[in-house]
């Protein structure tokens, strides 16, 4: 069905191409004549909304109209989800939509469907991300969240991570958390089932669910983070060095868990559910920071520094 606006256009198109009158061609497209002749008296009451929608999703190129209506509502402005939804589609900003495949229950009662995370740090998860730096070296990137409010506990980036490494990011974010976890879930990587890290996880008290192979839906909350972190930080930063990952990386969680709303928490930021889960059970658990001791090298490195000599970030990120 062709709304008003596309028939005025079509009936112009007629006038121009076959030199008719405006009467013939509005007969021929049945148009009202007084509609083709309207003129809307506020042409730009909603300029300034549509240009706030632009600068938003310029922050959020994976958000979509739903969110910025949820964001305009929270910094005062009174624009139902209906006017949103015209403009953003108006200004082009939807979203492409992705089709994902349903999968059936699994079978393992490691699996995120059936081992459910039902009060605040109860279940952590984590897998490993790989990007690299513009020279073309990689980058292994390890996250860590909380599945029941979705915070991500720690955010560490290396050129390479071995067993040892996860047990210092996990004992980093245990100490900032004030306590461990129930269970931890992972897939069946080489440096998650390694001794080194059971050992660690066994003498902290708490249990590893390992995923069946070959099934990382199991794992749905780590891989959905994962992917909000590539859409949102890996595709669109360009890294110069490990030193601006980290910088980068540090800073997006930081937004990631203060100022980013999530639909299944209610359009809440994780920080904020998480501020609910403590109030509701009074329990003792400090902001995490999720920043672990540096590596043995990185330490041998610092010591050979001279007293004086200052680390320089990179220009372009603001430091000076």
């Amino acid at each position: 069905m062709v709304g008003p606006a596309r028939k005025r256009e079509a009936v112009v198109h007629l006038e121009d191409k076959f030199q008719v009158s405006q009467r013939r061609a509005c007969k021929s497209l049945a148009q009202p004549r007084s509609t083709q002749r309207y003129v809307c008296r506020q042409s730009g009451k909603d300029t300034v909304l549509a240009g706030e929608l632009r600068r938003f999703s310029t922050k959020h190129p994976r958000a979509g109209y739903r969110m910025a209506h949820k964001h305009l509502r929270r910094e005062g402005g009174k624009a139902n989800l209906k006017r949103v939804q015209r403009l953003w589609r108006q200004e082009g900003l939807r979203v492409p939509r992705k089709q994902h495949k349903k999968r059936r229950l699994g079978s393992t009662e490691a699996g995120g469907q059936r081992q459910r995370a039902t009060r605040i740090n109860e279940v952590w998860c984590y897998d490993f991300v790989f990007d690299q730096t513009e020279d073309g070296r990689r980058l292994k990137w390890l996250p860590i969240c909380d599945e029941f409010t979705r915070e991500n506990v720690a955010l560490e980036v290396e050129r390479r991570m071995e067993a040892a490494d996860v047990v210092r990011v996990l004992e980093a974010a245990v100490a900032a958390r004030g306590c461990a976890p129930k269970y931890i879930r992972s897939d069946n990587g080489p440096e998650f089932v390694a001794k080194a890290v059971r050992e660690w996880i066994e003498a902290k008290g708490f249990e590893t669910l390992y995923i069946k192979p070959g099934s990382p839906w199991q794992n749905a909350y780590s891989e959905s983070f994962n992917s909000r972190m590539r859409d949102e930080l890996l595709n669109v930063e360009s890294f110069g060095s490990l030193l601006e990952a980290k910088v980068l990386g540090k800073a997006w969680r930081e937004t990631y868990n203060h100022q980013r709303l999530h639909s299944s928490l209610g359009y809440q930021t994780p920080a904020e559910f998480a501020q609910l889960c403590r109030q509701a059970s009074c329990a003792p658990l400090r902001q995490p920071e999720g920043i672990a001791e540096p590596r043995n090298e990185d330490k041998a490195n610092t010591s050979n520094r001279e007293p004086n000599q200052e680390t320089k970030l990179p220009a372009h990120l603001g430091f000076s």
